[in-house]
């Protein structure tokens, strides 16, 4: 039976009347994404019609996923809360805390020394708080929430951005920091601005060597990674319900790369098999009963251009495998054009490694189907020319590869299989010979390829693929390989060409494993005692931020103008810091390192104004913090793109940040910023953020009229004396500027809580 049973039919329960009310008010037939919106308000049963990306809605997901990494800082958070038990279903995942070196058992049993402080921090808090606890080694967040989780026509939010995964699954399934992970944990509602509708139309099949990751690939390459913000993706039509379960999980989990809000797909038979082959039958035949209401209505489907914001038409019987990268998940380029484009770009084309796996494409038939092309190199004498490893999604997914032989299969081809962990995905890849900084070329299917992600060497140049097609690489061992039309050169000297990929959608024998990995918590947490020594590198009890003093902000200095593209990898970087991700003091160390200074095109350093002196981005910070002294960040477009990590709003915050002023935000770290108390401002023109000089001293002329739709206005003092008027943006409705006045959203309720 599945995890959380009552709660899936009280859903399924409300679903028919909440449907049925939100068509009566918007006066039309609805999307999918709508329905799950609108029949899971924080209301209950709508009483308004909302309008896409204006108004801020008050959401209730129905529950609550945390990975290791955001889970020390949300939980610690949450303990402020005042709280004695989580007030949805919740669950914590140790899956970014284990580096991938040398293979599972390795990895995995020095993770668990050298991480011991923090797993047990983790289980026992969640046993205090009645949250379900998925051991080191029990599988990435997002492969265990599709496995047990995940339900059609669900609502639930998780501190990663790839927790869109579920959509695979029929959710509307949200990337989100822990301070919002905090709020519905304690019973509070979630806000959300109702989001845009992009429909993209799956005509045709997949076939051959194309895999559902092509059709992401291909619509990254279309939307870029900021065309998909503020909207949520459904996507529909005779090629989705053609495709399994879990190639639309794929698709999904990567929309996190476009800036999707989330991404779905309706209810279908694909999802009914996934759901009775892991074990959920009583999920499935309720989702049955209700079907009609888990994909959109009839007619939205059949003239999409009258109910969505944008439409797109993919013909998959047509899409050809892709490759995208290096450095951006959107550059994207069929694999018939690859080597072209390779030596136009002088892009190496000795493959080091393929590496397959982690949360986007961990599949049984992801991998079934890499297994059949490693069964090839044996039956046709080939010897693999790459490094090759394989990255598990989860134990069950493992255990059950190893019973059918796989895994045995890619042993006979010197891969590696690496822990049921993030691994080289999120950074976590101690790779030999990184730090000599060479430049070379690896591929991978995973969802992300930023410069340094991998491996931290930022010459490392990686491209992001199908399974199969990674595999058909790192065989050949030359990007400019096409397994559709070239052939490779066996240990004979014949010339063979590798046949398409085949496998199982699902196990034919079902899935197993002796031990999943999960620990439930304790049935009355009021005697768990969560200890944290004060003394620890890891691990520090969270103080409140002060709130706003009432007063303009003045004599502002500028810490840094980023230049170009500015992720959460480079405001927070992953890899060696995860393990400072629960001490706030320790892990803001990172902040803005990898961020480009503008003034000299050099990351980590930036003028002290009150020395003249050039320091690391932190150390200047606090300088100015030691002294009182504000200051604020400004950047380019789509500041905060990548993972959710609220750390990238939390540093600045606690080293006496003030304001991020920008072109334009992610979504996700916009509202961290907000969560956190900051000012999350963007330029009125564009143009202003040239104007900015790096001497520059800022004062706020009209923030203690700081109000709704109301725009800010600074004035920005040259070095010279002269000024610069810029006019800034914002976004804050009435309850977030509230945020702003306390400190943090987390002071609001943590006062809620005493009144």
């Amino acid at each position: 039976m599945a995890f959380d049973i009552e709660m899936i039919e009280k859903v399924y329960a409300n679903l028919a009347d909440r449907v049925e009310k939100a068509r009566e008010l918007v006066g039309r037939p609805l999307t999918l994404s709508e329905k799950i919106l609108y029949s899971h308000l924080w209301e209950g049963t709508p009483t308004q019609a909302f309008t896409r990306g204006k108004d801020y809605v008050d959401f209730a997901p129905d529950r609550v996923a945390c990975q290791d990494a955001t889970a020390q800082m949300a939980l610690l958070q949450f303990m402020h809360a005042g709280k004695s038990k989580v007030a949805v279903p919740t669950t914590v995942h140790c899956d970014h805390l284990i580096q991938a070196k040398v293979d599972a058992k390795t990895d995995l049993a020095r993770a668990k020394q050298q991480s011991n402080e923090v797993f047990d921090f983790l289980s026992s808090v969640s046993d205090k708080y009645g949250i379900g606890f998925w051991k080191p080694g029990a599988g990435i967040i997002h492969q265990v929430v599709l496995e047990n989780y995940a339900f059609p026509g669900g609502m639930m939010i998780g501190t990663d951005s790839h927790t869109v995964n579920a959509g695979g699954l029929g959710m509307l399934a949200i990337g989100v920091g822990g301070a919002d992970a905090v709020d519905v944990m304690s019973g509070m509602a979630w806000e959300l601005k109702f989001p845009k509708l992009i429909g993209i139309k799956l005509t045709g099949k997949l076939s051959g060597w194309t895999a559902p990751k092509d059709v992401i690939l291909k619509v990254a390459g279309i939307l870029t990674v900021k065309g998909g913000t503020g909207a949520v993706v459904e996507y529909f039509g005779e090629g989705a319900t053609a495709m399994s379960c879990t190639g639309k999980g794929t698709i999904c989990n990567m929309g996190a790369e476009i800036g999707a809000t989330t991404s779905t797909f309706g209810y279908d038979a694909s999802m009914d098999r996934y759901l009775r082959s892991t074990g959920r039958p009583d999920v499935a035949d309720a989702a049955n009963k209700v079907a009609q209401h888990l994909t959109a209505d009839p007619e939205v489907y059949a003239n999409p251009e009258q109910y969505f914001d944008q439409v797109i038409e993919i013909n998959l019987s047509e899409l050809e495998p892709h490759l995208n990268g290096p450095f951006t998940p959107d550059l994207a380029t069929p694999i018939s054009k690859m080597k072209e484009e390779a030596i136009k770009n002088d892009w190496p084309l000795r493959i080091e490694v393929g590496l397959i796996g982690s949360c986007t494409n961990s599949s049984y038939e992801d991998i079934a189907r890499a297994a059949s092309l490693a069964k090839q190199v044996a039956d046709k004498n080939l010897k693999t020319k790459a490094q090759f490893t394989i990255t598990p999604g989860s134990e069950t997914v493992r255990y059950t590869i190893e019973r059918d032989g796989f895994i045995d299969t890619f042993d006979k081809i010197g891969a590696t299989v690496f822990a049921n962990a993030c691994g080289p995905c999120i950074g976590m890849w101690d790779r030999e010979g990184a730090e000599k900084e060479e430049r070379n070329t690896i591929v991978h299917s995973f969802n992300r390829n930023f410069s340094k992600r991998a491996d931290g060497n930022p010459n490392t140049l990686a491209f992001v693929g199908s399974p199969e097609l990674v595999t058909a690489l790192a065989i050949a061992g030359d990007l400019g390989f096409n397994p559709l039309t070239d052939t490779l050169i066996n240990e004979d000297g014949e010339e063979v060409r590798l046949d398409e990929p085949t496998g199982d959608e699902l196990p034919p024998k079902g899935f197993d494993a002796e031990d999943p990995g999960y620990q439930a918590p304790a049935e009355d947490g009021s005697g768990v005692q969560v200890a944290v020594s004060p003394t620890s590198e890891r691990l520090q009890l969270l103080e409140p931020f002060s709130p706003w003093d009432g007063k303009n902000i003045t004599n502002a200095k500028l810490l840094i103008k980023a230049f170009g593209k500015c992720t959460t990898d480079h405001i927070s970087m992953a890899g060696p810091w995860l393990r400072f991700r629960g001490h706030l003091d320790n892990i803001s160390n990172n902040m803005l390192i990898g961020a480009v200074n503008a003034f000299n095109q050099k990351t980590n350093t930036v003028k002290n104004q009150l020395t003249g002196e050039y320091d690391a981005v932190p150390a200047v910070q606090r300088a100015y913090k030691a002294a009182g002294v504000p200051s604020i960040v400004v950047g380019d477009h789509n500041y905060g793109e990548g993972s959710s990590r609220e750390h990238a709003a939390m540093e600045p915050r606690f080293l006496g940040v003030k304001a991020v002023l920008v072109k334009s935000f992610a979504r996700i770290h916009e509202t961290n910023l907000k969560k956190q108390g900051m000012l999350a401002l963007t330029f009125a023109n564009e143009a202003d953020y040239d104007k900015i000089q790096e001497n520059d001293t800022i004062n706020f002329v009209d923030l203690v009229s700081f109000t709704p739709g109301k725009p800010l206005t600074l004035e920005f003092v040259h070095a010279d004396g002269s000024k610069d008027v810029i006019i800034a943006n914002h976004s804050y409705n009435e309850s977030q500027i509230g945020w702003f006045v306390a400190g943090s959203a987390l002071n609001l309720i943590a006062a809620a809580g005493k009144a």
